[in-house]
């Protein structure tokens, strides 16, 4: 592919910037620091523009904070500031990483997403007997730095917004010159586009016609399960000498027994959640109702905690189980 040049004007279009903050405090515009932001807002949106156009860009200063959604993850939270420019990199350099996706790749991508990912993993899973899912030792923890670069390299000509991309990289490690924050919209551009090299492999090297892939998380389907634990191995392979990541040991099953991917598991005819996913259901709709119980929630907190919650769990075959929770919270 034709790598792209002369994009930092548009990024540091003033335009391009109002946009990017209108983005960033999607659904924080009530807190502190964005309404600190947004007083100084055309002075703030100067500075940052000025400092896209000088390479000066600031970055770090992260807050740290961890969740159990559904497992154990560190988060971390840029500064505002920090946000808007994140936004502002990718309303411009989005299409540049779109050209370089296969169809199957789902996390990240306009008109794609979680549910449009199930829906193919659905359809692959109602025609092919057997299924190979695999998955990364700590993915996000993992990346390698000079390996990133170079893919960035790959991408993009303008070394000035090269240097932007090498900043925000160069900011956090979890290892030695190893991972990228998850929390960063930049990190899940980085994270996604990392493997996108895979998947070219996957689809074209070993011709594997069913795949779908959502961030780190990757299954395979076939009628002949020699062929997908081969198309496994020479994944493995790809992986450890061209990405330098690991994979943790294959899961390989029949269809029938449920395909476990995105904290669902999909059957030929039918849609389960998966038991990790029923656990955080109902622990979490306990919390929210002791939480309305003690006053500590408005009525229309609670909904806005409690709503996605249902909404998720409305995907799956899961009407007993979700009206027997929401009963006895």
């Amino acid at each position: 592919m034709k790598r792209q040049g002369q994009l930092i004007e548009d990024i540091a279009d003033f335009e391009n910037l109002q946009l990017a903050f209108y983005k960033a405090k999607k659904g924080k515009s009530e807190k502190t620091d964005v309404l600190e932001y947004g007083k100084r807002l055309q002075d703030n949106l100067l500075e940052l523009r000025q400092q896209i156009l000088d390479g000066n860009i600031e970055t770090g200063s992260y807050r740290y904070f961890t969740i159990y959604d559904p497992k154990k993850r560190h988060i971390c939270a840029a500064p505002f500031g920090q946000r808007v420019l994140h936004h502002a990199l990718m309303n411009i350099c989005h299409p540049v990483f779109e050209k370089v996706q296969v169809f199957d790749s789902y996390a990240s991508r306009v008109n794609k997403g979680t549910y449009v990912a199930l829906e193919r993993a659905r359809h692959f899973t109602k025609h092919y007997k057997w299924y190979l899912k695999l998955d990364f030792r700590k993915y996000f923890d993992n990346l390698d730095h000079k390996v990133l670069k170079k893919q960035l390299i790959a991408l993009f000509k303008d070394n000035r917004l090269l240097d932007i991309f090498n900043n925000i990289i160069d900011s956090y490690s979890a290892n030695i010159n190893r991972g990228v924050p998850i929390g960063n919209l930049t990190s899940q551009y980085f994270a996604n586009h990392y493997l996108s090299r895979a998947d070219h492999y996957a689809k074209e090297s070993l011709k594997i016609r069913a795949y779908v892939r959502y961030m780190d998380d990757i299954v395979l389907w076939h009628n002949n399960k020699n062929i997908l634990m081969k198309a496994g191995l020479d994944l493995r392979q790809f992986a450890k000498e061209e990405l330098s990541l690991e994979l943790k040991p294959f899961c390989l099953n029949r269809s029938l027994q449920g395909v476990p991917f995105l904290s669902y598991l999909l059957y030929p005819d039918n849609i389960r959640l998966a038991h990790r996913s029923r656990k955080r259901f109902i622990k979490k709709m306990i919390i929210y109702k002791d939480k309305l119980d003690l006053g500590l929630l408005t009525q229309k907190e609670y909904q806005n905690h409690v709503l996605p919650l249902i909404a998720f769990t409305e995907y799956a075959n899961a009407r007993e189980f979700r009206k027997r929770v929401i009963n006895d919270a």
